[in-house]
């Protein structure tokens, strides 16, 4: 892989103004090609195909359905596992005018009917998965949507069925009904409301056009080249899955191969060799820890080390072996894997070394939901360390009052940046500066190129009472590079009182089994230890005071990342 320079031409993208357009051209460009694949039964040999031809005539047949159930316009909640079902669902309803609301599956019943409620949803299109907790939700909810069903059966009482909506559909299509496509899509009118997963309290409820979400993979297709088949591991109702993977997939003409959850991600990688991933930090954070630890299960981690020294060594004077060095280990990921794009999170810069160094290129992105989501990435054959890459095309970004370091709150604007919070002025004005730019609530700096560099959230930052600022990723990036650290979580401390301490926490999930088999039986002290080497390196006011072992993983929201707000941060 060459690293070129500032002069890397752009790729060829394919420009399309709404979902509508997007699914007709796919279907005249790639009639045949195999747009998704999916298991039935997870544990069968047998995939389902379905052909970019077959998935618009399904599209079209579900959006005639809808339209003759009265959908046009309205407000749908779509709540489900990733499915074929749902896919088509979002498609469908975007086609012909209507208001999706992604919703998380793993929200609570409460919570998903506070949804339902604050969205003011006339239907909802949900999975058999959660039969138990919709009933919850229909019982209590204060208004009176229509229930349809995405799966082949369900225990609900007195609901529709999304395959007896398609049926109907199929017929009126066949009898001349022309409704899906008598209908001009405005692609700035209000399209989603997706509610924000709330790390540091309640969600908001995003609103987002078609422009915004188009435009978003238009533009940002233009900077990175996608492979023929990718494997969706991210949950739909999320903006980096439902954006990058079924709207920049999809626009493309790659094939999407919808995984069946968790527990099957390393057996469908090896079974369906995908060419590149989309993840949040999390899965590769898991995957790096996989790779040592099968490495020294096998007593050959030193021998990896040496031969990734020596691989990048070659590579450097043009002599590139890591497909034949490393394949013994990207066997694990089907053999084929070239390429993760990564978003989400901070992403430590090691991980994204060792997976270059076996031969497997990370691009590093940015984004936030009210930005549809992508705001920058890396690009294939450009990239620099530490950075979250360059913005998309269309994209304005600057730094609101800077510091001496050129550092402050990055702030963007662009046909991506989101119409505003659903029904909640207040938050939406505090959102936008004077000049219209959208506050991400992110600390960072540009380069001389432009490219973004994130320090941390504002809503993090620890202030000390000597009014230094301390970012705690950056002093968690740190920590995570000892070994055996599962999670690290850094705070400001807090007395009974809930009054500052005013001192610097590190609170570390370990990897106790890793330890044990190291012979590491006193872990505060292993920690503490390493911790204390990390401080000799550190600014005085950046050192940690109190290092906290815990025996369990943090809580996290169902985009993979720690809910901070709920970290009890007194201590003693």
């Amino acid at each position: 892989m060459k690293n070129r320079t500032k002069n890397y031409p752009l790729y060829e993208t394919t420009v399309f103004k709404d979902f509508r357009v997007m699914t007709e051209n796919v279907a005249d460009k790639y009639p045949n090609k195999v747009a998704y694949s999916f298991k039935e039964n997870p544990h069968k040999p047998e995939v389902t195909k379905k052909t970019f031809a077959e998935t618009r005539r399904y599209i079209v047949a579900m959006g005639t359905g809808l339209v003759d159930f009265g959908v046009r316009e309205k407000h749908i909640a779509i709540v489900g596992e990733a499915s074929y079902n749902w896919v088509t669902a979002y498609y469908a309803t975007m086609s012909i005018g209507a208001v999706t609301v992604p919703i998380d599956k793993e929200l609570p019943a409460e919570d998903i009917k506070s949804i339902i409620e604050s969205a003011e949803c006339d239907f909802v299109i949900y999975s058999s998965v959660i039969d138990n907790k919709m009933k919850t939700v229909r019982d209590e909810l204060s208004i009176s949507p229509k229930f349809i069903c995405m799966s082949k059966k369900t225990e609900l009482d007195d609901v529709d069925m999304l395959s007896d909506i398609v049926l109907r559909g199929e017929k009126l299509v066949d009898d001349g009904d022309n409704s899906y496509y008598d209908y001009d899509l405005d692609p700035d009118k209000l399209a989603s409301i997706v509610f924000t997963s709330g790390t540091t309290g309640k969600g908001k409820g995003v609103m987002l056009t078609q422009t915004n979400i188009v435009s978003d993979m238009t533009q940002g297709m233009y900077n990175f080249n996608i492979t023929p088949k990718t494997l969706c591991v991210l949950p739909p109702h999320h903006t980096f899955g439902s954006t990058v993977n079924f709207v920049g997939h999809y626009a493309q003409g790659a094939e999407v191969y919808i995984s069946n959850g968790l527990k099957y991600i390393l057996n469908e990688l090896k079974e369906q060799q995908p060419t590149h991933l989309i993840l949040v930090p999390l899965f590769v954070e898991t995957f790096y820890k996989r790779i040592w630890a099968t490495a020294e299960k096998q007593g050959k981690d030193k021998m990896l080390r040496t031969m990734i020294k020596a691989s990048n060594g070659m590579r450097k004077v043009g002599i590139d072996l890591r497909k034949k060095l490393f394949a013994s280990v990207t066997a694990a990921f089907g053999g084929k894997l070239e390429m993760i794009i990564c978003g989400g999170a901070a992403l430590n810069q090691d991980i994204i070394d060792t997976f270059e160094g076996i031969g497997i290129v990370i691009l590093n992105g940015y984004g936030i939901t009210e930005c549809a989501p992508l705001i920058s990435c890396n690009r294939n054959e450009y990239r620099k360390k530490g950075s979250v890459g360059v913005p998309i095309i269309g994209e304005k970004v600057k730094i609101a009052n800077p510091d001496e370091n050129g550092e402050g709150e990055i702030c963007v604007k662009g046909p991506n940046v989101m119409m505003g919070y659903y029904k909640n002025p207040e938050a939406t004005a505090a959102a936008f500066d004077e000049e219209g730019y959208f506050k991400t609530g992110d600390f960072g700096k540009l380069d001389e190129e432009g490219w973004i560099y994130i320090t941390g959230r504002l809503k993090n930052l620890i202030i000390l009472s000597n009014g230094k600022n301390v970012y705690p990723e950056e002093i968690e990036t740190e920590i995570s590079r000892i070994y055996g650290v599962n999670e690290v979580v850094v705070y400001e401390g807090l007395n009974k009182d809930g009054s500052s301490k005013d001192c610097i926490v590190a609170e570390i999930y370990p990897d106790f089994d890793g330890l044990k088999e190291h012979g590491i039986t006193d872990v505060q002290k292993y920690f503490k230890d390493g911790v204390n080497e990390i401080n000799k390196r550190s600014a005085p006011y950046k050192k940690v005071q109190i290092v906290k072992i815990r025996n369990e993983e943090f809580e996290k929201n169902t985009s993979k990342k720690i809910v901070r707000f709920k970290i009890n941060r007194i201590v003693e």
